[in-house]
């Protein structure tokens, strides 16, 4: 099937040429009122990001991924391997919740919180526009011939984008392996973690490649989200949008003439200047419609709104708007589908309160040694052999740890560490014994509970088996 005239445009993007080569991008610089508020979330998303993994709360890093040690610090809170269901739910929670503002509100996520759209807008290209210029200067500095001035712009530029690269990687790596591991192998030295080493240049190298030649393509080719939104957006999310009714009217788009009465002519508000696409820094012309390379940066908004004062006509012409919006007029509703994903999440996040609330700081698993049986113990005494594994989830070690039975008369034995200790964010495994006396025994099979004290303070508790003769049914 042929696509239509005015569709052409999506069968190809705007970072690629006839040919299938890379279309170099020089946006110009944006100025205006959205791109003041984008530079202020973003400096504090900045500070936020760099800070993150340098800050502990209650001794805990404020923000750590330990993919290598299955460690994960959310806000201050540790979880571990056993608290493997709580990441997940917590995971569920912030899809949903980034569909939801899709649904509602668009690419909005891309263009003002994505570190890829804020590394890139906010310090790399204004890095670029220090050294090179604007859009005008960028591109004749690139056709120049090498000549000391282009080598000299060139070569600071490249410079300072291999070093902001490395201090990226290094925080990277801070949310990965944790602070303290971190300045511990700068302290160290270079050379005696070689191994941190080359991982540290194969991030440093991977943010410069990013930043310095990929580019908006992670937003166009890499990034799954633009086609997601695809599936998710409606003709009542609002987006950054071409009010197409304003700028087209009956005879469309036309070059600004002085003194001209363009309501009486019938022409539309758009003069077709291209500021809107020389500022956009995946290359589209917003007013062909939702595109998928679009960020939603406002970029567009911002050029537009300064050529419309200048020609004196009403602001607006793009902006954050719905199709029906622009369309039918309609302003924006709760509709079905939204009330739906915040019932969803205001589900989804009272299982996770009511889970966090419900969990100890230490995890205890007790289970009978494998291919054990009971053993009679004088006349009166079943015993059952068992393994115990405690987890310490806090940063203080707890001690005088020992165990209880809660549910029956018996006793608990360990093979040895009586009254042991638990270091902080440690490990104790070991042996035990269950005696039970053959009067408490009801079947073959029961559960017992058993409690996990620090001295006197029951810190945990949980529940395994003991087996029994069938005769004591």
């Amino acid at each position: 099937m042929e696509t239509p005239e005015n569709e052409v445009f999506r069968d190809s993007i705007g970072t690629i040429n006839e040919d299938g080569k890379r279309n170099w991008l020089y946006p110009k610089k944006p100025t205006g009122k959205f791109y003041d508020y984008r530079k202020w979330v973003s400096y504090g998303l900045l500070a936020f990001l760099l800070a993150a993994p340098f800050i502990k709360i209650n001794g805990n890093q404020f923000i750590m991924m330990n993919v290598l040690e299955r460690r994960f610090n959310i806000f201050g809170f540790p979880f571990w391997p056993q608290d493997f269901h709580l990441f997940v739910i917590m995971m569920i929670i912030g899809v949903v919740f980034v569909i939801f503002f899709t649904v509602a509100f668009g690419r909005i996520f891309c263009g003002w919180m994505c570190p890829q759209t804020i590394f890139m807008e906010m310090v790399f290209r204004r890095i670029e526009y220090w050294i090179e210029g604007d859009r005008g200067k960028q591109i004749r500095l690139d056709k120049q011939k090498w000549d000391a001035e282009k080598i000299r712009k060139k070569g600071t530029k490249w410079f300072i984008f291999a070093v902001i690269s490395f201090i990226i990687a290094n925080v990277f790596l801070a949310y990965l392996i944790g602070s303290d591991q971190l300045f511990k192998y700068i302290k160290d030295g270079p050379l005696a973690h070689l191994s941190t080493l080359l991982s540290l240049i194969i991030f440093t190298a991977v943010f410069y490649f990013v930043f310095a030649w990929f580019r908006e393509q992670v937003c166009i080719i890499a990034c799954p989200y633009g086609r997601l939104q695809g599936v998710l957006l409606d003709d009542k999310s609002i987006i950054v949008a071409y009010d197409h009714k304003r700028g087209e009217k009956e005879e469309g788009r036309a070059l600004f003439k002085k003194n001209e009465d363009r309501a009486a002519t019938g022409k539309g508000d758009c003069i077709d200047c291209g500021q809107c696409v020389q500022v956009c820094p995946t290359g589209i012309d917003i007013r062909n419609g939702t595109q998928l390379e679009c960020v939603n940066c406002t970029a567009c908004i911002d050029a537009c709104d300064q050529i419309m004062e200048k020609v004196d006509l009403p602001k607006g012409l793009i902006r954050y708007a719905s199709e029906d919006n622009i369309t039918k007029g309609n302003k924006f509703e709760w509709t079905p589908r939204l009330k739906g994903y915040v019932a969803v999440l205001a589900i989804l996040l009272g299982i996770f309160s009511g889970m966090m609330l419900l969990r100890n700081d230490v995890e205890a698993r007790v289970l009978r040694l494998p291919g054990s049986l009971y053993e009679h113990k004088g006349e009166d005494v079943i015993s059952n052999v068992y393994t115990y594994k405690l987890v310490n989830k806090t940063i203080v070690s707890i001690d005088d740890i020992h165990f209880k039975l809660l549910s029956h008369k018996g006793d608990i034995n360990l093979v040895k560490n009586q009254g042991f200790s638990i270091a902080k964010e440690g490990l104790a495994e070991g042996t035990l014994f269950i005696e039970l006396e053959t009067g408490a025994i009801k079947g073959d099979k029961e559960r017992v509970e058993i409690g996990i004290y620090s001295g006197d303070d029951l810190i945990e508790t949980t529940t395994t088996s003991f087996l029994g003769p069938r005769s004591y049914k």
